[in-house]
């Protein structure tokens, strides 16, 4: 066999997964403004979605936390408007009457004491009252509520006789009052009352919270006050709530059952949930729109690459690269590009959950789908935003190509 007989086999080149990875990166560097940009639309949107779904997830569960603290088993009873009782007052036997509704578990009233108000010290203008307001509770009111104590002890049968008061949270913080461990007095109804107690914050009586409470014989003896209820607390059992609140308005004021106003508090809370996820879909629309914009932003950049870059195209095209070998690596600098503006979305959105959770107080919960989805949305963007910049390049002429070097 002579020379010129034989062929020399030429081994078709060969590009792998590393070596696509090692030529996307390459690209991007070389414009790294440009793709710092391009990489930020994919970014905010992935973040936004991450944020969206984490804070949706955290408040969902401070919801759920407090509908099991508080119950949902509480209704809330005062008068209506209306005429016959007036405004703001309930029967007197209002209450006891409740009590004989067989499901009812507790019963707790209070009654407003107009003529009073609280204040600091004796020298505070009358007229600076904070907005605070004086209520007659019952005894077994914290009981009702299913309420705690910060600080000191509620009202209780051992000091009904004496001028002792108990603050809401927001009462005691207005009145500046935060350490009963040295005794603390108010003005209270011109006459010196001992704060012996400051209850936590309630989240669906924040009346309560604005007022100083009293026991019955100390407003009879020191505000000389005609106690009327004006708002009654029910705690029933959880599966009759809906019956005991159907009959509860009869109950309360048989002669004018319209004139009495149920209402369960928890709903309030059901309510904002359900304006929550209202808010939460509007944004997951919104950071699509911002992921899709992000992807246009991605082809666009890819396309010009193309175009600038087909000396590039052609001289590897003469080297021996192929069409797969072109396209794939205009297709992985686009995945690439989208997967970094995916992770550092992830991040993002995981940053801003983390640092309002921690201002709200609530446990921070970042649904795994929402990092996982955001990454596979992002890379999916990517997909098809460098589907048609990798196909454009493949298609380039190598001869024509050389041609702009």
């Amino acid at each position: 066999m002579t020379a010129t007989d034989q062929r020399v086999a030429i081994e078709p080149s060969k590009m792998t997964a590393a070596d696509t990875i090692r030529a996307a990166g390459i690209g991007l560097r070389t414009r790294r403004l440009r793709s710092v940009l391009s990489a930020l639309g994919i970014m905010i949107g992935i973040g936004a979605m991450v944020a969206v779904l984490g804070l949706s997830e955290s408040s969902k569960s401070d919801l759920l936390s407090q509908l099991d603290r508080l119950g949902t088993n509480m209704l809330q009873v005062q008068a209506g408007s209306g005429i016959g009782l007036g405004p703001g007052t309930l029967p007197e036997e209002s209450a006891s009457m409740v009590e004989r509704i067989g499901p009812v578990v507790t019963v707790a009233s209070v009654a407003d004491v107009p003529s009073a108000k609280v204040y600091k010290n004796d020298l505070v203008p009358s007229g600076l009252s904070g907005g605070l307001s004086v209520l007659v509770a019952d005894p077994n009111l914290l009981e009702t509520l299913q309420a705690t104590m910060a600080q000191g002890v509620f009202l209780d049968q051992a000091t009904p006789d004496y001028p002792v008061t108990v603050l809401g949270a927001v009462a005691a913080e207005r009145l500046g009052i935060t350490n009963l461990e040295t005794p603390v007095r108010v003005w209270l109804g011109d006459e010196w009352f001992t704060v012996v107690g400051i209850m936590e914050g309630l989240e669906l009586s924040p009346d309560l919270d604005r007022a100083a409470l009293v026991s019955a014989t100390a407003a009879d003896t020191y505000l000389e006050q005609d106690l009327v209820p004006t708002k009654i607390y029910v705690r029933t059992t959880p599966a009759s709530v809906d019956d005991v609140r159907n009959v509860m308005a009869a109950t309360v004021n048989p002669e004018n059952p319209d004139q009495v106003e149920v209402t369960r508090p928890s709903d309030a809370l059901e309510a904002r949930e359900a304006a929550e996820s209202a808010l939460t879909n509007l944004f997951l629309g919104l950071g699509a729109v911002a992921l899709l914009v992000g992807g246009v932003g991605i082809a666009n950049v890819m396309v010009i690459s193309v175009l600038e870059r087909r000396g590039e195209i052609g001289l590897r095209r003469a080297l021996g690269a192929t069409k797969r070998h072109i396209s794939l690596q205009f297709l992985g600098e686009s995945l690439l590009l989208a997967g970094i503006g995916g992770l550092g979305g992830v991040l993002l959105g995981s940053a801003v959950t983390a640092g309002y959770a921690a201002i709200q107080g609530w446990d921070v919960l970042i649904p795994p789908i929402a990092i996982a989805g955001g990454m596979i949305a992002a890379l999916l963007i990517g997909a098809v935003a460098g589907l048609y910049p990798a196909m454009r390049a493949a298609r380039v002429s190598p001869t024509e190509a050389l041609r702009t070097l």
